[in-house]
């Protein structure tokens, strides 16, 4: 977007995210389209808004909580270190994840006037639905955006032209934790101020 919301920035910032579901059985294409069709709705609304970058932040927040699997996303996040930290500091670090998401695309996301985000199709894949949607920005050709939706109709992973969004936030944490020796507490700390 006119902001450096390029294609792979794009992929983090739509709110996304990547542990495999449960089971997507009771789950059916149309409650996945449906899902997702609102989540663009909420996005391209919080877009054309002319809201200032800090005003979009908490409205990018509503929508990752509402419309993300959260505690899976942070867990998967939060790799293997997810399994040493204490109840309390797994619901920090997802609390702080959530927040880290919002700023960190909420101020790209400001300079993306004039672009919007259009479902596509959906298919099953294995035990959960992949929604495809087009994103149109100003100055750009499109480009695919897959949400991928569980049972539980919340979307557990995005992807852009095959790059995973949760991987890369899974590397920036794990960077984040070796910087901080394995401290975890210091971790949080430090992403409740990044974004």
């Amino acid at each position: 977007m006119t902001l450096q919301l390029t294609r792979r920035h794009f992929l983090y910032g739509a709110a996304a995210c990547a542990a495999l579901p449960a089971t997507a059985h009771a789950l059916t294409e149309s409650q996945a389209r449906g899902m997702v069709n609102g989540l663009v709705g909420e996005i391209n609304r919080v877009i054309a808004s002319g809201k200032s970058e800090r005003a979009m932040y908490g409205d990018f927040e509503r929508i990752f909580k509402k419309y993300a699997d959260t505690r899976t996303i942070a867990a998967y996040a939060m790799g293997v270190d997810a399994r040493r930290a204490s109840n309390a500091q797994r619901a920090a670090f997802t609390e702080a994840f959530t927040g880290y998401i919002s700023r960190k695309y909420g101020a790209r996301f400001r300079e993306f006037r004039g672009g919007q985000l259009e479902v596509t199709g959906v298919k099953r894949v294995k035990n959960y639905y992949q929604v495809g949607t087009t994103a149109y920005l100003p100055g750009e050709s499109p480009f695919a955006v897959d949400f991928h939706v569980s049972d539980n109709n919340r979307f557990f992973n995005l992807y852009i032209e095959g790059v995973n969004m949760l991987l890369t936030e899974r590397s920036e944490i794990g960077a984040m934790l070796d910087r901080r020796r394995g401290d975890i507490d210091a971790m949080i700390a430090d992403l409740r101020k990044a974004g």
